[in-house]
């Protein structure tokens, strides 16, 4: 997939490093690994959450002590894209009204597409609909 928006350029490298170490490039690693490398802190924090021997999300990684709002929803959002995973009696937190309420949002759509890339081809800019010439 050709295009993808980085955050940063350690963005970037982290997500293609993860998909290396992880020795997967599916949609589901795509997706996981590419909102997982938006902040610093889940960059230092990814064997926190990621088990790569047994190639699973690591829940009990969002209580740690140095997640942030806005790095809690973005390990929310990954962990969903995996798997579908919301957290028991707090569902209402994987919620788009909760998880887009941070600075990494505008990133979170470029996660989306690639985890859904059957579902997301040619979507328009949203800045372009109704947009008269």
């Amino acid at each position: 997939m050709t295009g993808i928006k980085f955050k940063f350029k350690e963005h970037e490298y982290f997500y293609y490093s993860m998909l290396d170490k992880s020795g997967s490039t599916d949609s589901y690693h795509r997706g996981l690994f590419y909102v997982m490398g938006i902040a610093p802190e889940m960059r230092n924090n990814i064997d926190s959450l990621f088990n790569f021997e047994k190639d699973h999300i690591k829940p009990e990684g969002l209580d740690a002590a140095w997640q942030t709002s806005g790095t809690k929803s973005a390990c929310l959002l990954a962990f969903n894209l995996w798997n579908g995973y919301r957290k028991k009696g707090r569902e209402e937190e994987s919620t788009p009204y909760y998880l887009f309420a941070c600075s990494y949002s505008p990133y979170f759509f470029e996660g989306i597409k690639l985890r859904y890339p059957g579902f997301c081809k040619d979507i328009p800019d949203a800045n372009e609909i109704g947009r008269t010439v």
